[in-house]
């Protein structure tokens, strides 16, 4: 599986963003589709995942403010940023895992992309 994620941008603290990650393979809706970020001098953090089955999950740090959703026809899972914060500046790294439901730890992922860069100025 191949991961590939754009959409990263620098916007205002308040603002709003989009993130898009696409993968190839045609097993995709199987997958537990992730998204991670890290700061500079910070380790790579859970954002948000969807699995298989729809359920999402999301860091403390960002409910409520972030939505994953996917569309398993266009092997693409989405991460809609909302009411964002400095904070919230980090490259962003969407991972997929095949099979399971819940999974929040870098380790547990097995495809990754390249990474995007969200830049939240105040």
């Amino acid at each position: 599986v191949q991961l590939q994620a754009f959409g990263g941008g620098s916007v205002q603290t308040g603002g709003s963003l989009r993130l898009s990650c696409e993968a190839s393979g045609r097993t995709f809706s199987r997958y537990i589709m992730g998204w991670f970020r890290q700061a500079p001098g910070k380790e790579r953090e859970f954002v948000g995942l969807i699995n298989w089955g729809g359920s999402k999950y999301y860091a403390d740090s960002v409910k409520g403010r972030f939505t994953v959703s996917r569309d398993n026809a266009k092997n693409t899972v989405y991460l809609q940023m909302n009411s964002l914060k400095p904070e919230d500046t980090a490259i962003y790294y969407c991972a997929a895992r095949d099979g399971g439901y819940y999974y929040a730890g870098v380790g547990d992922y097995e495809y990754w992309g390249q990474g995007t860069q969200v830049t939240v100025s105040s």
